[in-house]
């Protein structure tokens, strides 16, 4: 019998760029791959497509296994819970075979003025028995499908329907590039306006009497910097600007209050806001600041009415680095304020809500997002608010009880009046739940929990909380998730009585997650793909590294600017945790992040590439220095806060030069490497991973790039077009771990 050569991998060309900045000359041989307009660069993107897909043909059975397993426990035609907004109950619709959802609603019974808290009024309408059907009286306000017709890419980045039900407006990407067009439809006749606006950014919205609409625009860094007026029936040429700015370090942003009586445009860098409103009954007006820009003082506000007074409640950090909320009179947003929520070190408070009859208040304890609840029913404007708040933390059922790795917050609440408030929860190991909270009564009504099909069932899965010890003695939380019964190394761990050292056990296949950027927190989430890797026994783990935001504002601070190497050796500290308790070896580990996470992917394969079997990089952020170089490039201004500014001072390109992942590429063993990019990314640009694979390739990694020609920052669109995405994924992955059979 012959075999077939192995498949020769593309060789990017080299050519001399020498890029210079404080005496430092470094020479970049791959740089000429940014031009994307290069009928070469194309090719080479093309050639490196069809070289990963031949080299991964042999997995195109577990790839089509994996999507019908995915397929299989998904109830592919289903509908959402409907929420009340105005005189319509929303919701959205799922039809089998079809790639996007349905926007649709049903008139809501009307709200007795003399009761508008009537929780009668606020009951959604019951499911269907067969969610394949349309409610009664449903009226279909937009099919994405539709929409998405003849592109290869459909997303929406704004929809919004007018306070009267009349309009819908919504903004359309058909690129990847994340420039919105909006469009405006006229939701009785179903007529398309000729008002339509190109090259928008996301968050387009209506005014209350719905005769304007506000959108921002972004500059040639792609960088969201002005928000503009639209008078709908009038031509995009006339659209008035309402706010500019002009700090590259700033991105604007803008929106309503609950209440709809305020316009709220923010403006804010990575540690700095400022917040600028508008009585939206003159729409037309001049907004004005309620505080000032403070260096380092970042703030966010909602509109509250507590005992007939108007009050701004504002979350920020002045002197309280997890943050604390005050209240201030909305007339007199600089007297002095009261404190709602004192600081507490270690308790981050993420923001307030106000709603007519309670407030609710988001924050983290010990490392996991929680919701509490304050009624307004009898508090007196003229005592202090503090004394007679009292915030009740949600207690939900969530299964494994209150010491459960779970997520709970609210869930679409838009109305200003209503008496209810929509819940969710949701662990590793539990599909979310979404329930309704009667606020008068503390009732709690499951509504709906997320479908899993096939025989799939809770108990079966087992979920906890590890902490490995980084090189400088900080505990480093690592949560991990996996079917019982399949993993020894865990499972003898968590019986009563037992341990490792007391059983012989063989080590697991692992799945370490990481990404430690922008405070961001890896919270516990539900994974339907994720369960075709737990059920062929692999370990699934997130590593909750500094740079994270899961243990308040200090454990963001100690990962971002120079001290950013922290977020890399915690990741290495988790890994070889794992392996120093007996959960995995290198040979059966594998690492995944995206985007800054590609970033931290690409870091510790230079650091600890020995301690993985393979590393899969999504949009990875690969080459900072050479991006955060150059100011014209989308957001680069903006990052500076986050990595530094490389540019003025030398000190930060030093530091961020000794880790780049690109620019320290070394004669070593570097694990199996899969980075996935797309063309139309404008956050990471495809240049990034395409560099640095090859530079891999000089010193013998076996690296494979995938390039999504029609994509943007997360991917494919479409959810079919999704699964499969993540089954390639997925079976690269069990093929580096020994388990590619596709009968397994």
């Amino acid at each position: 019998m012959s075999t077939s050569p192995a498949p020769t991998p593309p060789t990017a060309a080299r050519r001399v760029h020498e890029r210079r900045h404080h005496g430092d000359v470094f020479l970049d041989h791959y740089e000429w791959l940014r031009d994307k307009d290069s009928p070469e660069v194309i090719a080479h993107l093309e050639a490196e497509n069809a070289y990963a897909e031949e080299r991964m043909r042999h997995l195109d059975p577990l790839r089509d296994r994996i999507v019908e397993e995915i397929r299989s426990r998904t109830q592919e035609t289903d509908m959402g819970i409907p929420v009340r907004d105005g005189d319509w109950w929303y919701y959205g619709r799922t039809i089998e075979g079809q790639q996007y959802g349905l926007q649709c609603r049903v008139p809501a019974a009307p709200i007795d003025p003399e009761n508008p808290l009537d929780p009668a009024a606020w009951t959604p309408p019951p499911p269907l028995d067969d969610p394949a059907q349309p409610r009664e009286g449903e009226q279909l306000v937009l099919d994405a499908n539709v929409e998405a017709e003849g592109h290869d890419f459909f997303s929406m980045g704004s929809f919004d329907v007018s306070d009267d039900g009349a309009m819908l407006l919504f903004g359309v990407d058909t690129v990847g590039d994340e420039r919105y067009t909006l469009r405006i439809r006229d939701l009785a006749t179903g007529e398309q306006l000729a008002d339509e606006i190109p090259g928008t950014a996301a968050g387009a919205f209506f005014d209350p009497s719905g005769r304007y609409v506000f959108y921002s625009t972004v500059d040639e860094s792609w960088r969201p910097d002005t928000v503009w007026r639209h008078k709908i029936g009038t031509a995009a040429a006339d659209d008035v600007r309402v706010f500019h700015e002009p700090d590259d370090s700033y991105w604007v942003g803008a929106g309503r209050s609950r209440s709809k009586r305020w316009l709220v445009i923010e403006s804010s860098s990575s540690i700095t806001s400022e917040a600028h409103v508008l009585d939206a009954a003159d729409p037309t007006g001049e907004f004005e600041v309620v505080w000032p820009r403070e260096h380092g003082v970042e703030y966010d506000l909602d509109h509250a009415v507590i005992g007939g007074q108007h009050r701004w409640l504002i979350t920020h950090n002045r002197d309280a680095p997890d943050f604390t909320v005050v209240s201030v009179p909305v007339d007199a947003p600089l007297s002095e304020p009261e404190t709602l929520i004192p600081h507490e070190p270690g308790r981050r408070v993420e923001g307030v809500d106000a709603y007519a009859a309670f407030l609710t208040l988001d924050y983290r304890r010990e490392g996991l997002p929680r919701t509490a609840v304050a009624r307004l029913e009898g508090v007196d404007p003229h005592r202090s608010l503090a004394e007679q708040l009292h915030w009740d933390e949600l207690v939900v059922p969530v299964h494994g009880g209150p010491d459960a790795l779970a997520s709970v917050g609210t869930r679409g609440n838009p109305e200003w009046h209503q008496p209810t408030l929509r819940i969710g929860w949701v662990s590793f190991v539990e599909p979310t739940t979404v329930g309704q909270l009667d606020v008068a009564t503390g009732a709690i009504t499951v509504l709906k929990r997320q479908p899993v099909l096939g025989d799939f069932a809770t108990e079966e899965y087992e979920e906890r909380r590890d902490w490995a010890r980084a090189d400088d003695g900080t505990l480093v939380p690592i949560s991990l998730v996996w079917k019982r019964g399949l993993v020894p190394a865990l499972d003898v761990d968590s019986a009563a009585g037992s341990s490792r050292a007391e059983v012989s056990v063989e080590p697991a296949p692992v799945l370490l997650y990481g990404y430690g950027s922008y405070e961001a927190s890896m919270d516990p989430g539900f994974s339907i793909p994720r369960l075709s890797l737990l059920d062929r026994g692999v370990v699934f783990a997130i590593a909750h590294v500094r740079g994270g935001g899961e243990l308040g504002r200090a454990w963001y601070e100690q990962g971002k600017t120079t001290s950013k190497t922290n977020t890399f050796t915690d990741f290495v500290a988790c890994a070889r945790h794992l392996v120093d308790t007996g959960v995995t070896v290198p040979e059966r580990l594998v690492a995944e992040g995206g985007s800054a996470g590609g970033l931290l992917m690409g870091a510790v394969a230079n650091l600890a590439g020995d301690l993985f079997a393979g590393i899969l990089a999504d949009v990875p952020f690969v080459d900072p220095l050479t991006s955060i170089l150059m100011p014209e490039l989308p957001l680069t201004v903006i990052e500076w806060d986050e990595w530094g500014n490389p540019l003025d001072d030398p000190e930060v390109y030093a530091y961020m030069k000794a880790y780049s992942p690109y620019e320290n590429v070394h004669l070593q063993r570097y694990p199996r490497i899969l980075a996935v990019t797309s063309l139309n990314d404008t956050r990471v640009l495809y240049v990034e991973p395409a560099k640095w694979v090859a530079r891999l390739r000089e010193v013998g990694a076996d690296a494979l790039l995938r390039c999504e020609m029609e994509a943007g920052h997360g991917g494919v669109s479409g959810r079919y077009a999704a699964w499969t995405q993540r089954a390639i994924e997925l079976a690269w992955m069990l093929d580096v771990l020994g388990l590619a059979d596709p009968d397994a």
